[in-house]
């Protein structure tokens, strides 16, 4: 990002981001994923008849457009709890944009940030195909 952009040069990657995730939102509240193959179906439960990470999010999209939070939680507890630290990201990235003063966080924050995002998401998938985390499954 250069000095001299604009703050709408600026603002554009958040705003389409935001755009999109809106409309992606607006879709899932409209279309009710709880139908049987309304979004398809999950490659991964097809194939291997196991829950990804994943599976239930569209689910607790569509419930948390209705309040619906202890649903949300049930279809994808971990979509649910990681909601508020991808708000703070997007929070941050977008600040930067706006201000000019893009947020760089340090290359040991990533690589521990992205290690900890992996390591939940396979500790959450293995959890919720076993019988003991079944509770955790959409």
């Amino acid at each position: 990002m250069t000095a001299s952009a604009t703050r709408s040069v600026r603002m554009l990657p958040p705003a389409l981001v935001a755009g999109g995730l809106a409309a992606a939102t607006i879709a899932l509240h409209l279309r009710d994923p709880h139908d049987q193959g309304s979004w398809g179906v999950c490659p991964t439960k097809t194939l291997f008849g196991v829950n990804c990470p994943g599976c239930g999010g569209l689910r607790a999209v569509n419930d948390l457009t209705n309040l619906q939070v202890i649903d949300a939680a049930s279809s994808n507890l971990l979509f649910v709890v990681s909601l508020p630290l991808i708000a703070y990201a997007f929070f941050r990235w977008s600040q930067g944009r706006w201000t000019g003063r893009s947020w760089d966080p340090s290359e040991r924050a990533t690589s521990v940030s992205a290690f900890t995002v992996i390591a939940a998401m396979a500790v959450f998938a293995v959890v919720r195909n076993l019988a003991f985390g079944s509770w955790l499954a959409p």
